[in-house]
């Protein structure tokens, strides 16, 4: 199945075409851009009527140079004084006018206001006097952002970490003047990077897992010639600085749900004596969630890494300091990503900022705990070759399932999962937080979440389940389950309380409706081979009530939903 192009909107005052060249020219997610007509900000805005709204985009992006929105900047510009609040009531004015148009799109991206050009202001002053122009944008920004955090589906960008990344660019007036393009090209580049990084986000394409090779790519040096006492790592050296620092941002990617893992040739012994030993290791063994240190091929390891981990190709990052290994990986896995590494250490934090490949629209805890919930996995493998009765590993796991309806306190975090899971995802909806709000409160529909524990740890909200009535049947339209706990019976709990809800309602039937992808065939799995549902056409699955649908054995799955009709 191929996905349409997502839609984008540019709305500006400035000349955007090289950010819309910029976003089309990626290959995935394919987009299409459109931009309405130059400088008509505000009536484009205020006017729902507006040709470039029947379009439908997906995504507008309102971009405006702080002078033409906001007259107190125009007249700072030319040298008058404003008092600061008299900036107030014009943002408003201005956000009240985005939070119009917000509901015409799926998303809103508002860039912060920049200085357009290089200009000086009252120099020492500009920040220090509430009426010097930084001072007054400051103000105005901090302002917008008040406003439109409130916004469903609103979010502000930060257009100075743009002109920052490319290297403090500004604008040129020459191009202004020519073409009524404010920043060069480098400015629109790192633009185009954020933004596509929040489609990423929203449409599930954002990346999981590191693969990360150890030798001068974790730390300094050949750890199986020097022992790990002859590694470079901390002290007083740069290179030793610069691989704790890398390891730093490694570890604050966990934070927010990253997961590590080690692909190396090297002898495992030594090379886990290094991690656990090393004074200045920032990772250590419990951040990683699996490793492959052998003298196999790295492309191989690789594979059977992220099999182990239950992730495809597509949501690794492959990080080598050698060429021919990335290439090697790169050929037999085109799905993982595999940037060039740079050959000098000291820029490896550098690069591993800008890969912006790991965006989310939202922190869980379930994302702050990924990492402990993988190191428990090994745990759980570890019981497993123990215990060769299936049976009896689940029984002695101590599998809990808890499910609940969809509330205002788990509604981000149940948005957040249905955007970003692939395997386990039955039709693979996107919605954003206020259209699965809008939904699940729509007459004959009902949302769940699934909640999954065991003696090792708790997963948190790792599923969803979303049911909608029609006459005498209930369809399970959301199917959603993270991988770390797929083919622990939790599945087989999920489809038991369906169609225990369905019975309450007086259903005579339960279907489903796999909507293929080119990542969701594990859930056509399950539903093909342990579901219990009949396979029909075209993808549909059915349950008919003339016996019951079996508990699952092994597992202890808690209700919390009403059980009469929704």
């Amino acid at each position: 199945m191929t996905a349409r192009p997502i839609r984008i909107l540019l709305v500006s005052d400035m000349n955007l075409g090289n950010l819309a060249s910029t976003l089309g020219a990626a290959a995935a997610p394919s987009v299409s851009v459109t931009q309405a007509p130059f400088g008509a900000v505000l009536p484009t805005l205020l006017d729902r009527e507006a040709p470039v709204w029947s379009e439908h985009p997906d995504l507008s992006l309102i971009w405006t140079t702080p002078e033409a929105v906001l007259p107190s900047i125009a007249q700072t510009l030319a040298g008058a004084r404003i008092p600061a609040e008299a900036i107030d009531d014009e943002v408003d004015t201005f956000a009240a006018a985005v939070e119009s148009a917000a509901s015409r799109s799926r998303w809103t991206l508002v860039p912060t206001w920049l200085p357009t050009f290089g200009t000086r202001g009252l120099g020492a002053l500009d920040l220090h006097d509430a009426s010097g122009l930084r001072a007054l944008l400051a103000r105005a920004n901090h302002r917008l952002l008040t406003h439109l955090r409130s916004v469903p589906d609103c979010w502000v960008m930060d257009a100075h970490a743009w002109a920052e990344t490319a290297g403090n660019a500004r604008g040129d007036r020459r191009l202004w003047y020519a073409a009524k393009i404010p920043f060069p090209t480098p400015v629109f580049r790192a633009a185009s990077r954020d933004v596509r990084a929040f489609l990423g986000a929203v449409t599930g394409q954002a990346r999981k897992v590191i693969l990360l090779d150890l030798d001068n790519t974790l730390w300094g040096g050949v750890v199986g010639e020097t022992g790990w006492e002859g590694i470079r790592l901390g002290g007083h050296d740069a290179v030793g600085e610069a691989f704790v620092d890398f390891q730093r941002a490694l570890k604050a990617l966990t934070r927010r749900g990253v997961i590590l893992a080690i692909v190396s040739k090297n002898e495992e012994n030594v090379a886990l004596e290094a991690i656990r030993q090393h004074p200045d290791m920032v990772l250590r063994e419990e951040d990683f969630a699996g490793w492959r240190i052998n003298w196999q091929d790295k492309g191989t390891n690789a594979a059977e890494l992220l099999d182990e981990l239950r992730l495809g190709a597509d949501a690794a990052v492959f990080i080598d300091d050698q060429p021919a290994e990335r290439g090697r990986v790169a050929a037999a896995l085109p799905d993982v990503l595999v940037p060039e590494w740079p050959v000098d250490p000291l820029g490896a934090v550098d690069a591993l900022e800008q890969l912006a490949c790991f965006d989310v629209l939202k922190v869980s805890d379930e994302d702050a705990a990924r990492a402990e919930s993988y190191a428990a996995e090994r745990q759980r493998r570890v019981l497993k070759q123990e215990v060769t009765n299936f049976e009896d590993w689940l029984v002695q796991l101590g599998v809990t399932v808890r499910i609940e309806e969809l509330s205002p306190a788990n509604l981000p975090r149940a948005a957040q999962l249905l955007n970003k899971t692939n395997q386990m995802n039955l039709s693979t909806r996107r919605l954003s937080e206020s259209e699965v709000r809008e939904w699940a409160a729509a007459p004959g529909r009902s949302f769940f979440t699934v909640r999954v524990a065991d003696r090792f740890s708790d997963f948190g909200l790792t599923g969803l389940l979303s049911l909608e009535r029609y006459a005498h049947t209930v369809s399970i339209v959301d199917f959603v389950l993270s991988c770390r706990v797929m083919s622990r019976r939790v599945e087989e709990a999920m489809v038991h309380a369906a169609v225990v809800y369905a019975a309450n309602l007086g259903a005579e039937a339960v279907t489903a409706v796999h909507v293929p992808t080119p990542r969701n065939q594990p859930m056509l799995a399950f539903w093909q081979e342990r579901s219990g549902f009949s396979a029909g056409e075209n993808g549909s699955f059915e349950w008919r009530f003339r016996t019951e649908y079996p508990e699952p054995p092994g597992i202890v799955v808690e209700r919390e939903f009403r059980t009469g009709a929704p």
